[in-house]
């Protein structure tokens, strides 16, 4: 079969040096795993950031990608749930562990260590594949596993989010942060977000969010209070760095904040006055249980909704896939498209 395959790391402009299609055999299965035929696979920063060396349990060679979707191809003979030809997408994770609160220490996610989606072929235990809604087409699909499992489990289950409350989603058009978005929006909740690309606003807004503002204004924290009538309850941040302590700021007293990611590095100046005099709870979420992820494609289907596609490439063209997502150019999820 056909895969992507991760030989060496590096921070390369480009990853002609660090991956290369090759022919590699398809994985032999056991019986209680199931073999995919993927048809599409999409794209995370932690695909970049393995690329680039900045992940732990790092082999080569290895085929990276942790979402993807296809049928089922092959079948041990304990994976009775299973028919061959079911349209199935796969949960990311490995090794969550006994308690439904985090994660133990031997977690693991599809794509590294333990080779990934960016294959024609996939092998994962039966108890980690799901069956596709039947309103989501297989790219859709593929999209949903890390970034909406991320942002389910941010929403429901950290941030236990209300119609009534006022959502601030930061750096919107990242995966993770348009699922929020979509997320939030059918519960009724009011959403803002911020970005630093004034189009990603307008496409926000198109999705259901009420305004947002750009971050790379002087006075952002104060436009924020106006357009959210100085009343947010729950942030959902994905970037950390310089803004942290500013969400801490405009937040209302009560407020949630959830981070799931620091692209822009530690939190600085954090007020930890502000934080416990206005009652503030501040929680860590990544990923999330096998119950989270049914969870969410309950929700999913029962709201029909289906992720941001921001663009899909034949898988030969993965470099350039790669670039768009290393230049934030992508508004949803960049997809990978395998021959079906």
């Amino acid at each position: 079969m056909k895969a992507i395959v991760l030989n060496q790391t590096g921070k390369q402009s480009r990853y002609t040096d660090l991956f290369r299609v090759e022919e590699v055999p398809v994985p032999e299965i056991s019986q209680d795993e199931v073999l995919i035929k993927i048809f599409n696979a999409s794209l995370n920063h932690r695909d970049l950031w393995i690329a680039e060396g900045a992940y732990s349990k790092i082999r080569f060679p290895v085929i990276p990608g942790s979402d993807g979707a296809g049928i089922i191809y092959d079948k041990g003979k304990n994976s009775n749930n299973f028919s061959n030809g079911d349209k199935v997408l796969i949960y990311p994770c490995r090794n969550w562990g006994s308690s439904e609160n985090f994660q133990n220490r031997n977690f693991e996610i599809l794509g590294m260590p333990e080779d990934g989606t960016f294959a024609e072929y996939v092998k994962v235990h039966s108890s980690a594949v799901f069956k596709i809604p039947a309103h989501l087409s297989f790219a859709q699909a593929s999209a949903f596993p890390l970034a909406g499992l991320t942002a389910f489990r941010s929403l429901f289950v950290k941030a236990e989010i209300k119609k009534t409350d006022n959502v601030l989603i930061t750096g919107i058009g990242g995966g993770v942060a348009s699922f929020a978005l979509m997320f939030a929006a059918e519960t009724g909740a009011k959403v803002f977000v911020t970005s630093g690309n004034e189009d990603k606003i307008i496409n926000a807004v198109s999705l259901g969010a009420e305004g947002g503002v750009n971050y790379k204004s002087a006075d952002w924290q104060n436009k924020l209070k106006d357009i959210t009538e100085n009343k947010i309850d729950i942030v959902i941040d994905g970037s950390g760095g310089k803004f942290f302590a500013g969400y801490i700021d405009i937040c209302s007293y009560g407020a949630r904040i959830v981070s799931y990611g620091a692209t822009l590095g530690s939190a600085d100046k954090l007020d930890l006055h502000k934080v416990y005099w206005k009652q503030l709870k501040i929680s860590g979420s990544t990923m999330g249980t096998l119950t989270d992820f049914s969870n969410m494609l309950k929700f999913s289907d029962s709201n029909q909704i289906k992720p941001v596609i921001d663009k899909v490439f034949p898988f030969q063209d993965y470099q350039k896939a790669f670039e768009r997502m290393k230049n934030s150019e992508q508004f949803g999820k960049i997809v990978l498209e395998f021959a079906k």
